[in-house]
């Protein structure tokens, strides 16, 4: 049964596989204890539902993907709210951390529910419908706050994209000393830039394959010099940094090629974060690791505590996510927005809402 002055019915996306997109009516959910239901605003397609979901169904076992409404990156304003609930009320706005956990092992005290291991964890998007619907019914835990100065846009691109360059990027402590290379500047890498210049990264590197993926970076501001992913593209690094290298570098694209060129690219004693998903890298440790006395860190999303703390950083550094976006799209053009996205050409693809 709907919620009162609420429609009975709403759209929501499913993602059979195959490349297709279907829309179809489901009931408005009711809040129950905890819970809260939100009128969707803007919600963001991410490189893992592309990869993992849209183009073929990958994984195995509670991990998959389970049928369910697509989106894990959603921003709304709750409409109704459930019996139990404690901060949240009817016409805030809020961000979804995009994974519910069980909230009592180690990493859910920690704010890491991206890391619980329960079977009770659920990823929106994934295994519990998500918000590429008119409206998604999400943990009261779950929310964070979403402040005036930001959009609904900018929201709904801050837990899983810029929220996880900003734990990285924490992680390797970059400061007004570090120059940094982002190997891949999709709308992950283009955060990564942002995120490594608004912390006073005295220059930042992006490299990639696409020239038009560099070309929107450099025009949003989101890097200073491009390098091409290619033969050339260790020397122009070195170039770059008087022959030295990046204090910092961090691997937003996955693939091997990228991998080993952020670690390459690292100079001596450097920091490299690794937050690509997929694939495998293959190179001399010694070499590459040891003698170079390199440290690695491999980070996955961020905490609940430290998206709330790169919210209040956003607004202070008067920093919009919203700048990497380059096409919107209605919720009836889903299956234009997933072509789009699909593409790997683009800045930030966001379905967004009336």
């Amino acid at each position: 049964m709907a919620p009162a002055n609420l429609p009975e019915t709403m759209r929501g996306v499913l993602l059979p596989g195959g490349r297709r997109v279907e829309i179809k009516e489901f009931p408005v959910p009711t809040p129950g204890h905890g819970q809260v239901l939100l009128k969707m605003k803007a919600s963001s397609i991410c490189g893992s539902d592309i990869r993992a979901i849209y183009r073929e169904h990958l994984g195995h076992g509670p991990e998959a993907y389970q049928n369910v409404i697509s989106g894990h990156e959603p921003c709304g304003q709750i409409v109704a709210v459930g019996p139990g609930c404690k901060r949240f009320q009817v016409g805030d706005r809020v961000i979804l951390y995009h994974i519910s956990g069980c909230g009592v092992c180690h990493d859910c005290r920690q704010g890491y529910m991206i890391s619980c291991t329960s079977p009770l964890r659920a990823a929106y998007g994934w295994q519990r419908d998500g918000g590429h619907a008119d409206y998604c019914l999400a943990e009261e835990n779950t929310c964070v706050a979403l402040p005036e100065p930001l959009s609904y846009e900018d929201g709904a691109l801050i837990a899983c994209g810029f929220g996880t360059v900003y734990e990285a990027l924490n992680r390797v402590r970059v400061t007004g000393q570090d120059r940094v290379l982002v190997t891949g500047v999709g709308p992950v890498g283009m955060a990564a830039g942002l995120i490594a210049k608004a912390m006073g990264a005295s220059l930042v590197i992006g490299a990639d394959v696409s020239e038009e993926r560099m070309d929107f970076a450099l025009k949003t501001g989101c890097i200073d010099q491009a390098v091409k992913s290619d033969a050339s593209a260790l020397a122009a690094i070195r170039e770059l940094t008087q022959g030295f290298g990046c204090e910092v570098s961090i691997d937003c694209s996955g693939s091997p090629a990228g991998r080993l060129l952020a670690l390459q690219g690292t100079r001596r004693w450097g920091r490299c974060a690794m937050v690509g998903e997929g694939n495998n890298v293959d190179f001399d440790v010694s070499q590459t690791i040891i003698h170079n006395q390199i440290t690695v860190y491999g980070s996955w999303v961020t905490s609940l505590g430290h998206m709330e703390d790169l919210v209040e950083k956003l607004v202070e550094w008067k920093l919009r996510p919203d700048r990497i976006v380059s096409h919107r799209f209605s919720l009836d053009e889903a299956a234009e927005a997933y072509r789009v996205a699909d593409e790997g050409q683009s800045g930030k693809v966001v379905i967004v809402f009336d």
